[in-house]
C-alpha cells in the first residue's frame, strides 16, 4: 500500500503492512492484505475453473464428433481451442494454490459449477454456435471477474485478463465460422 505521508506529497510505503508481512511464512504469497477476498476470490476461480474444463470436454467431443466438407479444418481448431482451454484451465488451478485454496476437479458438480455449457450436437453449425454461445458466457464472466476484483488482487486479475483475451479471439474465430 502507498500513503501519501507529508505536506511534501512523497509516496512512502505503508510500514505496518510491511511488519504484518513478516509472520504467517506458511501462507506463501498470501498476504493479510487479501483480507476477507481471499476465500471469495477461490471461489470465483474454482467456477472459472469448472467452465474451463467443461470447455475442454465440449471442444473435444466436437473435435471428434464433426463431418462434412468444411469439417477438418474447423474440428481441427477445436482440438486447438480444446489445448487453449485446458491451458486456461491449469493456470487457474495454479493461482487457486498460490492463493491457499484447493482446485475443485470434482467431475460430479463441474457442470453445476460451469458458467458454460456442455453440448452433444452432432451438427457442424450448431457446434460452432455452441461454442460461440460459450466463448460469450466465458468472455462476459471474465469481465465480471476482472472487474469485481479491481485492486483486490492484481495478480489474479491480469491473468484473467490474459485468458480474456484468448477467449475473444475464439470468439471471433467461432463468428466467422457461423457461414459454413
Amino acid at each position: 500500500m502507498n500513503n501519501m505521508t507529508n505536506s511534501t506529497n512523497e509516496l512512502s510505503l505503508d510500514e505496518s503492512a510491511l511488519d504484518a508481512v513478516r509472520s504467517s511464512l506458511d501462507q506463501g504469497a498470501v498476504t493479510p492484505a487479501y483480507g476477507p477476498h481471499r476465500e471469495a476470490i477461490v471461489k470465483l476461480l474454482n467456477d472459472a475453473l469448472a467452465t474451463e474444463l467443461v470447455c475442454v470436454l465440449r471442444y473435444k467431443r466436437h473435435h471428434f464428433m464433426a463431418s462434412g466438407l468444411t469439417s477438418p479444418h474447423i474440428a481441427a481448431e477445436f482440438m486447438v481451442h480444446a489445448t487453449e482451454e485446458s491451458a486456461h484451465a491449469d493456470r487457474i488451478a495454479q493461482r487457486i494454490v498460490q492463493l491457499g485454496g484447493e482446485p475443485d476437479f470434482s467431475p460430479s458438480t463441474l457442470l453445476q459449477r460451469s458458467h458454460a455449457d456442455y453440448d452433444e450436437s452432432n451438427d457442424l453449425k450448431t457446434m460452432v454456435k455452441v461454442n460461440l454461445i460459450a466463448e460469450r458466457i466465458a468472455v462476459e464472466a471474465y469481465r465480471q471477474m476482472i472487474s469485481l476484483l479491481a485492486d483486490k488482487d492484481p495478480t489474479t486479475r491480469r491473468m484473467l485478463e490474459d485468458i480474456l483475451a484468448e477467449e475473444e479471439e475464439h470468439a471471433d474465430e467461432l463468428k466467422d465460422w457461423l457461414d459454413i
